[in-house]
């Protein structure tokens, strides 16, 4: 399996590369290479950056990195300055020379994804950056993730909501199409009747990747139920649960509910936990055969 992705992985990365012309003898129909244009383009868009943070950033060998600053100096693109009171701290910019070497390689970029993207459909296009966008989160190393936020739902979340809860509970538990159909009613019923005042879904999202969710629903005028809790696999052990949880409680107490409850299955203990920890108790529980399996439902409340 896993020497069958590493090829997929190899295979992607020769045809991007050749897409985007990095094999070509100058980057961008220009004399540069890739390296050499990644550093102008850093100079270009960044302020106050010294040497030692641009070698650590673009992971490249100081001595490298070195000999291309002192070329670029040699033509006059790039100017050390001291910055603050400390004379030992030296930053770098590009003169406007450096500018407008590098004008012309910033237009031609543009131009080169334009015609990437352009003749796509939109929802073609959509899912390209989509899957950039996921290359990127989930590549990035560990101390370069962006925060997690929580934010309201919006249109394309709902039918995430369903399909992720359908795949995830299918891969770690068995849990058959039944389980999603049921997903796509409640989500379906909550935009169908949605009161914002006392209702709302929480969407956690980082860099633009969806990694969970949160719903709480009128039950009655007294009780909210808190529904389909998800965290995406990656994202666990963030305390994004208990994150999302958090959200829930404190809109459903703004919202003047007395108590909020729950519906859960007995084997999912990660759920239980997090429900346990925020002040949840069960209440009652039923054998039931559903979504495939033989599950034992529980409910659970929390007075507010």
């Amino acid at each position: 399996m896993l020497a069958r992705q590493i090829e997929a992985a190899r295979r992607f990365n020769r045809f991007y590369t050749r897409r985007i012309g990095v094999l070509d003898e100058g980057l961008l129909e220009s004399p540069f290479s890739l390296t050499e244009v990644r550093v102008m383009y850093e100079l270009a868009h960044r302020r106050g950056v010294g040497a030692a943070e641009l070698a650590r950033d673009l992971g490249l060998d100081k001595g490298y990195l070195s000999r291309i600053l002192k070329r670029f100096r040699a033509k006059n693109w790039v100017a050390r300055t001291v910055t603050g009171e400390d004379a030992r701290r030296h930053v770098l910019a590009l003169t406007a020379a450096g500018r407008r070497a590098f004008a012309p390689l910033e237009r031609r970029s543009q131009r080169q994804m334009r015609a990437m993207l352009a003749p796509l459909a939109s929802m073609q296009r959509q899912r390209v950056l989509d899957a950039m966008r996921t290359i990127e989160h989930d590549l990035a190393p560990a101390e370069a993730a962006s925060p997690v936020v929580l934010r309201p739902h919006r249109p394309g979340d709902i039918g995430w909501v369903v399909q992720r809860h359908g795949e995830i509970y299918w891969r770690e538990y068995g849990w058959n199409e039944a389980f999603e159909a049921l997903v796509a009613e409640i989500a379906a019923k909550f935009v169908q009747h949605l009161d914002p005042k006392r209702e709302r879904c929480w969407i956690a999202e980082r860099d633009g990747v969806r990694l969970g969710c949160i719903f709480l629903v009128a039950q009655d005028r007294t009780t909210a139920k808190l529904r389909l809790l998800l965290v995406e696999p990656e994202a666990r052990g963030l305390g994004l649960g208990k994150r999302l949880i958090d959200a829930c409680l404190a809109f459903a107490r703004e919202a003047g509910y007395r108590r909020v409850v729950l519906w859960t299955q007995s084997n999912l203990d990660a759920a239980r936990h997090l429900y346990e920890k925020a002040g949840f108790r069960t209440t009652g529980s039923e054998s039931h055969h559903s979504f495939g399996k033989d599950l034992v439902a529980e409910t659970w409340a929390l007075k507010l």
